[in-house]
């Protein structure tokens, strides 16, 4: 059936109004123009302007026939020429010949969009022409046609229309080129010609699984994810897989996760509209949607433990500090993180400049109310919602007087703890008792002082004078370093095992003593030697192991001979060394001859000297002796018990000597469990004395007064120069979600250390009114009360530690403790603890308080009980979800 048609106009009118739009008409880019055959249009040309109603050149209906491949398709000619096989014509020019006209039966009209390519506007003759399907069903493709003014989300919608997707359905498109490899199409608002797309590409559709995950987990691969169908567990409670050194994102992952109105942002998929993909200051909505898949994966509940795999690479990629597997901090982690979706999900597309204004003696509510609607002009986010507050910045002068007064946002509160000017420090002592074992204390010494301090509060509870006492850190049965007095305690770390040793003589002199008085502070170590000589290393010694522990001596420098030696260390070492009963004694008899070089050194082993005196020579007369058989002997060896030196050489300022056991010796007269064994002194048994602060104290420190540093002035605008002025910070604004970081790595010029104070922090009821500028509280609960949600934990030191966190599940109000992928029930009381680190709390007034959960909505099938004797480091192990 042919197009209906209206009775045209006069010839001459038509003219006028075809003509007229022609000439008048613009190209702007997304109008439409559309296609006639250029023998048609000559020919109602020549009819309006010399024919007349019955002329016999009346053109008929408009026939693009001649435009054609065939009838059927309808598919259009390549390489047609404007104006010599075609003429554009405006929408509205049209619409007037279409209306006056018709056109033939079936055929479709050739419209045509203005597109704007770079530096020109043009007619798209030859729209984009691309194959269709969806990702679990590559086998059936369609063909469809799209103007490269179209928006990305016009395949979208067509696809969904033709494969017949199910409304609401999360999906994601790729488009493939024809060497297979394949290319998110992540902004749907932008055209077809800004995407990239062309002719002949294949565009791929897929949908998010019930669990979370994508089937194409990388574009390469465009591989199927298998679902754990048996698995059905509590939302939210799921693990993270650590990488290699990622627990500190994994802790911040799951309190975030746990943050209520950021989750159901993301669960409800609201980002989608609000990806930036413009914003300079963005990651193009990497991580926006790197975050959203493993939120959506961890509140599927169909899994135990999630690997954030392309997280962590997204992460890498956009911020190189966290490039490689080192540890890092949680914080900031989290502070990269929280700005990364920020501007990710930022609403303004395009931020205006604005210049910030002093107060000026303004009211401060006023003053406030303009920095806020400033800051949301340029920043309008999910992150803003949730996380952002404003503090009020006061400055002084000291000079001139000026006061600046500001009002910036935060997002977090980096709140100060009170640093203590005490250590507490464990060492072990070793008395001058044989018969004593070592004792473990307790000590509390001055942070910045020296090691003679440390001796000097060990010397308060052991009555032995602080100058008798020699300092050692022991490692792997040796000396890593024995300390001098004047060093500082700085230098040993709360992780070393530190030894204090009782010694005869005064540690750096006294009175003047003579040469053979002389007290030498000797290292000793037990070493036991193999059966067979170590001749593959070049030396002609046996081969040896260091064993148990070593020992400081003062002996004086006349007793420095193997003789004397022997004695003085049978003596010390009594308590774990039996001596052998007369019966078990052995007189061997020794013949004196001619010898060979190898059993000169038998000989010399037996002296207890490796290298005899040059004025000796051996024996040629052959002789008989009896002589007692020792249980060790002792060697002159180097600071790591390894190399073996000769006694002759002297003796250094610190000299070590080796005490070596033939092993069937040491497994006669040697008690290994006796020489391990140690006591506690009662300062063990009493509770570390550690610092202990109420939260609310960080608070206030926070909004203490305080003279900014040389490295970081203010320049003040009256005196025009830079200032120390005094800098006092006050809440004015507190967010939604208030996050409070406590400062527990403290760095100087000095000194860099972790504080552990144990800090106070409530689960409920945390109440700002006191500390809380801002006094025009709305009706209803007032915004100024929060409960905690979520704890990010560091145990362990600078070097090293590990990360994990408790939080709250939204939905069912049960507190879990995360240690990456191991997931286990907590009770409040394991909450507060000196491992915490960062702290989440939710205002009171935007809270769901779910109802108490029954015994069926238990995270997983495989839910085992408890008690509270299987507690581990601030979490109950009750249910483990680890993947396999």
């Amino acid at each position: 059936m042919t197009t209906a048609v209206t009775e045209p106009p006069g010839l001459e009118t038509q003219r006028r109004e075809v003509e007229s739009l022609l000439q008048e008409s613009e190209l702007r880019a997304g109008g439409s123009w559309y296609m006639v055959d250029r023998r048609w249009y000559d020919q109602w040309k020549e009819f309006v302007e010399t024919g007349d109603q019955n002329s016999s050149s009346f053109p008929g209906h408009i026939d693009n026939s001649e435009l054609f491949e065939d009838q059927d398709s309808y598919h259009l000619k390549e390489r047609l020429v404007e104006n010599e096989d075609f003429m554009l014509v405006p929408a509205e020019a049209w619409r007037k010949l279409l209306a006056w006209y018709g056109l033939v039966e079936g055929q479709p009209a050739l419209e045509r969009k203005v597109v704007d390519l770079p530096s020109t506007l043009k007619v798209e003759i030859y729209p984009v022409e691309v194959y269709l399907c969806l990702h679990s069903n590559m086998d059936n493709v369609i063909t469809a046609r799209f103007s490269r003014a179209d928006p990305i989300h016009s395949l979208q919608d067509l696809m969904c229309r033709e494969f017949s997707v199910q409304q609401g359905a999360e999906c994601r498109l790729w488009m493939k080129s024809s060497d297979t490899s394949c290319e998110r199409l992540r902004n749907v608002h932008v055209s077809v010609l800004d995407a990239c797309l062309t002719s002949g590409m294949t565009v791929i559709m897929e949908m998010r699984h019930a669990d979370g995950t994508w089937p194409s987990s990388k574009p390469q691969i465009m591989r199927c994810s298998v679902e754990d169908q048996d698995y059905r567990g509590q939302p939210g409670v799921c693990g993270l897989s650590n990488l290699g050194n990622t627990c500190f994102m994994n802790s911040a992952l799951q309190c975030l996760s746990n943050t209520p109105p950021l989750t159901e942002y993301f669960l409800r998929s609201a980002y989608l509209e609000e990806l930036n993909f413009t914003n300079p200051l963005g990651m193009k909505g990497e991580i926006a949607e790197a975050f959203a898949d493993v939120i959506k994966q961890m509140w599927s509940g169909r899994h135990h433990s999630v690997v954030p795999r392309i997280f962590k690479t997204k992460v890498g990629h956009f911020a190189s500090q966290f490039l490689g597997y080192q540890q890092h901090d949680s914080q900031e982690l989290l502070s990269f993180l929280l700005d990364g979706l920020h501007e990710d999900l930022n609403r303004v597309k395009n931020k205006e400049y604005i210049e910030l204004r002093d107060a000026g003696g303004r009211p401060d509510q006023e003053v406030a109310e303009e920095a806020w609607r400033n800051h949301l002009r340029r920043n309008d986010s999910v992150i803003v919602d949730t996380f952002h507050g404003l503090f009020k910045s006061t400055l002084v002068c000291p000079e001139c007087h000026k006061v600046s007064v500001t009002f910036d946002p935060f997002c977090y509160l980096s709140v100060p703890l009170p640093v203590s000017k005490d250590r507490v420090m464990e060492v072990f002592f070793v008395s001058l008792d044989p018969s004593a074992k070592p004792v473990q204390h307790r000590l509390l010494v001055p942070k910045a002082g020296k090691v003679s301090d440390l001796c000097s509060a060990l010397s308060q509870l052991t009555s032995v004078r602080a100058n008798q006492m020699a300092v050692a850190d022991v490692f792997n049965h040796r000396f890593y370093k024995i300390y001098q007095p004047h060093e500082a305690l700085s230098c040993i770390l709360d992780r070393d095992d530190i030894f204090v040793y009782e010694l005869s003589g005064c540690v750096g002199g006294g009175e003047e003593k003579n040469q053979e008085e002389e007290e030498v502070v000797l290292g000793l170590y037990l070493r036991e030697r193999s059966h067979s000589r170590d001749y593959g290393s070049g030396s002609s010694s046996y081969g040896t192991t260091l064993f148990g522990h070593p020992l400081l001596l003062s002996v004086p420098r006349a007793r420095c001979t193997p003789e004397a030696l022997y004695t003085l260390v049978l003596q010390r070492l009594a308590r774990y060394v039996r001596p052998p009963d007369p019966s078990e004694e052995v007189e061997e008899e020794e013949e004196e001859e001619e010898e060979t070089q190898t059993n000169e050194e038998d000989k010399q082993e037996e002296a207890c000297s490796p290298i005899p005196a040059a004025n000796e020579q051996p024996a040629r007369r052959k002789s008989c002796r009896k002589k007692r058989r020792r249980l060790f002997s002792i060697q002159a060896v180097n600071s790591n018990g390894t190399t073996e030196r000769g006694m002759g050489e002297g003796f250094t300022s610190q000299p070590y000597v080796a005490v070596d056991w033939d092993s069937d010796m040491k497994k006669s007269y040697y008690n290994e469990n006796e020489a391990e064994k140690y006591t506690k002194h009662s300062s063990m048994e009493e509770s570390q004395q550690q610092m202990s602060v109420q939260l609310q104290e960080s608070i206030q420190l926070f909004t203490t007064t305080e003279t900014l540093e040389e490295d970081n002035p203010w320049y003040c605008p009256v005196c025009k120069r830079h200032q120390l002025a005094t800098k006092k910070l006050d809440l004015w604004g507190l967010p939604e979600v208030l996050i409070i970081h406590l400062k527990r790595f403290s760095y100087s010029k000095f000194s860099r250390e972790k504080l552990d104070s144990l800090v106070h922090f409530p689960l409920r009821d945390l109440d700002f009114s006191d500390c809380l500028l801002r006094k025009k509280l709305t009706s209803g609960e007032p915004p100024s009360r929060y409960d905690l949600i979520a704890v990010s934990n560091h145990y362990g030191g600078l070097r090293d530690g590990h990360y994990t966190s408790y939080s709250r599940n939204k939905d069912s109000g049960q507190w879990f403790y995360y240690d990456d992928s191991k997931v286990t029930y907590a009770t409040e009381d394991q909450i507060v603890t000196n491992a915490a680190y960062l702290l989440f709390y939710h205002r009171q007034d935007k809270i769901r308080h779910p109802a108490p959960p029954a015994a069926s909505h238990a995270p997983s099938t495989d839910t085992t009980s408890c008690t509270k004797q299987d507690t581990e480091q601030g979490g109950a192990a009750c249910v483990t979800m680890e993947t396999d």
